[in-house]
């Protein structure tokens, strides 16, 4: 393979989330691409926002978020949810909204998955916020489980690519971690 150059402003495909909390009292939402999975025992997720964001402001407030994954079904509303400010515009009314156990983790009960989580560190970077949270809960929509696990297929989860701001299907199995590695050298 032949490398050449390319902007700093390229990333990985990145799974696509909506992240929740409360802002001045009412839920708020905001399309969020900067989200991984940071620690095993316990489950935590980390979430990357632009400090000028209502969603930051709301997430130190309370203490605590939800990360919503939607499947392409909702790709509009996620899309909007990202284009317009919670400091301008109530989100509250855009999802039909349930809560778990973590108050002030307002959950989407249209995505396919929802994360309840306890905020238990912040970074402060020089343009985001990085927030770190215990996942305190997980919930499935029952028609996007294969038995007891999620079948990513039925869930539809879509990804941002940078920089050219477009979304992308999940695709098809190609393998199976910690597994197929094992072949290499045969």
């Amino acid at each position: 393979m032949n490398h050449v150059k390319v902007s700093t402003n390229t990333f990985i495909p990145m799974p696509m989330s909506i992240v929740g909390t409360i802002c001045n009292g009412k839920e708020n939402f905001m399309a969020v691409g900067w989200v991984a999975r940071v620690n095993a025992k316990p489950p935590m997720i980390a979430v990357g926002i632009g400090k000028n964001h209502a969603t930051c402001g709301g997430i130190i407030a309370t203490k605590a978020f939800s990360v919503n994954i939607p499947g392409k079904d909702l790709l509009v509303k996620t899309d909007y949810v990202g284009i317009v400010s919670g400091h301008g515009t109530d989100k509250s009314r855009v999802f039909d909204l349930f809560y778990g156990d973590v108050p002030g983790a307002p959950l989407i009960r249209e995505a396919s998955v929802c994360l309840e989580c306890l905020l238990v560190h912040s970074v402060d970077l020089p343009t985001n916020m990085l927030f770190v949270g215990e996942i305190r809960g997980a919930w499935c929509d029952e028609g996007c489980l294969d038995g007891k696990s999620p079948d990513y297929n039925r869930i539809g989860s879509f990804f941002l690519t940078m920089p050219d701001n477009r979304y992308w299907a999940f695709g098809e199995n190609v393998g199976t971690a910690w597994s197929d590695g094992r072949r290499y050298g045969e």
